[in-house]
C-alpha cells in the first residue's frame, strides 16, 4: 500500500506537466497587428493670407437727377435724346413750343417802352414842380402831386421790367437742358404732348456712375473701413473690381442688416437694376493651413487623422474656414504640431495602424 502511494505521488507530477506540454502546444499563435493603408503625412503651415467676407447686394445708379418741365401749358415740339443718349451739361433735352412766350416777351417789352416814357414824362414835371418850389408858380399840391407821378413813374417802370425779365424766363424754361453729365435711363417725355409744371419727363444717371450696395449683419460691418477692395462676380461669371465708399448710418429694422456702398467702374458689363455676388477683402491673416486631400468630410463634420504613435492614427474634429487654391485653413482642432495624414484619410477610421511611407514637407 505504501508503494502504491509512492508510485501515485512520482506518476502524477510527471502527468501534471505533460498535460501542461499539451495544452501550451494546443494554444493558437498570437497573429501580429497588419497596417491598412500607406500613408504620406505632413504638418500644419503657418500661411499669410488674404482675408475676405462674401455677401451680395444690388447694383444701382450712385445719383439720378428728374428731367422736369418748369413750366405749363405749352407743348412738346423737339425730342432730341432717348434711353440710352450720353449727355453733357447744358445739352437740349426737349423744346417746347414758345410761341406764345414769344408774343407775350414782345408785349413786355412794348409795355417797358410805355413805362420809360411815362417816366420821362413824370420827370420832367417833377424837375418843372422842384424848381418853381417856394415862388408861388405852383400851389404846394400841384408841387405833390407832380413829384407823386414822377415816383409812380418808376414804380411802372420797374414793374414793367420785372414782367419782361419774368418772360424772358420762361422763353428759357421752353428750352430744357441736361442738369449734369450723364445717360438718359428713363424717358416719359412724348413729342406734341403739353407738359404740365413739374411733369417728369426724363431720369438722368449722373457721371454715369453705378454703386454696389452689399448687405451687411452687424457682426460683419464692424470689419469694414473705407477704401477696402471687392471683387464682384455677375450673373455671366465675369468679374468687376470695386472700392468701398461709405457705409450707411442706420441698420433695416426688418433684416437688422446695413448697406456699405462701393464705387464701380464705368463698365459697358454694369447696369442698374443688376445683382451680384461679392467677396470683400478684409487684409492678410496669418492661419494654418492644410490640403485638401487632408480633410475628411463625415456627417456635415470635417475630421482629419493625426499619427498616434509611430504607427497608429487618431481621428479629430476640425473647424474648417476659407479655401485658396487646394488648401483650406483650420481654425481649431489639431495643434501646429500634429503630424496629419495627407491623403487616403477617408479609408481609415479611429485606431487604425498605418504605414508611413513620406513624410511630406
Amino acid at each position: 500500500m505504501k508503494i502504491l502511494k509512492i508510485i501515485i505521488m512520482l506518476v502524477l507530477p510527471l502527468a501534471m506537466c505533460g498535460l501542461l506540454v499539451s495544452v501550451a502546444d494546443a494554444a493558437p499563435p498570437v497573429k501580429e497587428e497588419k497596417a491598412v493603408l500607406s500613408v504620406t503625412v505632413i504638418h500644419p503651415q503657418q500661411e499669410n493670407w488674404p482675408q475676405t467676407m462674401m455677401t451680395s447686394g444690388g447694383i444701382f445708379p450712385w445719383q439720378e437727377a428728374v428731367v422736369a418741365s418748369e413750366i405749363g401749358g405749352l407743348a412738346i415740339v423737339s425730342l432730341p435724346v432717348d434711353v440710352g443718349s450720353v449727355v453733357k451739361k447744358g445739352d437740349e433735352l426737349v423744346r417746347l413750343s414758345d410761341a406764345t412766350v414769344t408774343a407775350t416777351l414782345a408785349l413786355q417789352r412794348a409795355n417797358v417802352g410805355k413805362a420809360k416814357a411815362g417816366l420821362s414824362l413824370a420827370k420832367a414835371n417833377g424837375d418843372r414842380a422842384r424848381s418853381v418850389k417856394g415862388s408861388g408858380a405852383l400851389s404846394d399840391q400841384q408841387i405833390t402831386q407832380y413829384l407823386m407821378a414822377e415816383e409812380s413813374a418808376k414804380a411802372d417802370l420797374a414793374a414793367a421790367q420785372a414782367a419782361l425779365a419774368l418772360e424772358e424766363v420762361r422763353l428759357r424754361q421752353t428750352r430744357i437742358v441736361a442738369a449734369d453729365d450723364g445717360i438718359i435711363s428713363t424717358r416719359t417725355a412724348t413729342l406734341g404732348a403739353v407738359v404740365q409744371v413739374g411733369s417728369e419727363l426724363f431720369r438722368l444717371l449722373r457721371q454715369a456712375r453705378l454703386e454696389w450696395r452689399a448687405e451687411l449683419t452687424a457682426s460683419q460691418l464692424i470689419r469694414i473701413k473705407p477704401g477696402q477692395e471687392a471683387r464682384l462676380t455677375l450673373s455671366n461669371g465675369q468679374n468687376i473690381q470695386a472700392t468701398m465708399r461709405q457705409m450707411a448710418p442706420t441698420q433695416d429694422a426688418n433684416t437688422r442688416k446695413g448697406l456699405v456702398y462701393f464705387d464701380l467702374p464705368k463698365d459697358p458689363r454694369l447696369q442698374a437694376g443688376m445683382f451680384a455676388q461679392g467677396e470683400i477683402f478684409l487684409g492678410h491673416e496669418k492661419v494654418m493651413a492644410l490640403p485638401q486631400s487632408a480633410i475628411v468630410f463625415s456627417d456635415g463634420f470635417s475630421y482629419v487623422f493625426t499619427m498616434s504613435g509611430k504607427d497608429h492614427v487618431q481621428r479629430h474634429k476640425v473647424v474648417t474656414s476659407q479655401r485658396q487654391g487646394d488648401r483650406i485653413a483650420i481654425l481649431s482642432g489639431i495643434v501646429p504640431e500634429a503630424t496629419v495624414v495627407a491623403t487616403g484619410g477617408a479609408f481609415l477610421k479611429d485606431g487604425d495602424k498605418v504605414l508611413v511611407t513620406e513624410v511630406t514637407p
